[in-house]
């Protein structure tokens, strides 16, 4: 099984991705998954010494459900995190990091946009969101493929990253 795991900060459009890619990936070999719908809850972890183990349970979670197809899986995974701390399953056989920017004013006004029970409701809750995209946006030289996806339609990004999940998926 391979790992296509796309990142990104909060409103990079992560979520969206993984609904388009399940619309153009072949369901019979491509699982397509988000972190949130794992079952897990963040706040459950949030502050305790376990932190690291929600990632890890969702990962785990997701690979279970893939059922031995290749995953596609939509998470705020920090890379060093992952390369670092990750517990990788044992059926991940390897994996490729795709990550997801925007402009930060755009990363801003998508976060904006979102229902107020999603939590984005001031400049100094979406600031971290902000300074975590620019994060990607300095480090993009060091991943194989980084999309812009500020004046995007999600059906064209959709594109871009399943040929490459197609090319590195071949058997």
């Amino acid at each position: 099984m391979k790992l296509f795991a796309i990142t990104g900060s909060c409103g990079a459009g992560k979520s969206t991705m993984k609904d388009e890619l399940e619309k153009v990936l072949d369901p019979q070999r491509f699982y397509c998954a988000d972190c949130d719908e794992m079952g897990f809850n963040w706040w459950d972890y949030a502050g305790t010494d376990h932190e690291y183990q929600y990632k890890d349970n969702c990962l785990r979670e997701a690979v279970r459900r893939a059922g031995g197809k290749h995953l596609v899986f939509v998470s705020c995974l920090n890379p060093v995190d992952y390369l670092t701390q990750t517990t990788v399953p044992v059926e991940i056989d390897a994996t490729f990091l795709i990550v997801l920017i925007a402009e930060d004013e755009v990363i801003r006004q998508r976060l904006r946009d979102r229902p107020a029970e999603r939590g984005f409701t001031s400049d100094e809750i979406i600031q971290p969101h902000i300074n975590y995209n620019q994060w990607f946006r300095r480090n993009r030289r060091k991943f194989p493929l980084v999309i812009d996806n500020s004046d995007e339609e999600p059906v064209h990004t959709a594109e871009q990253i399943a040929k490459y999940i197609r090319r590195w998926s071949e058997d």
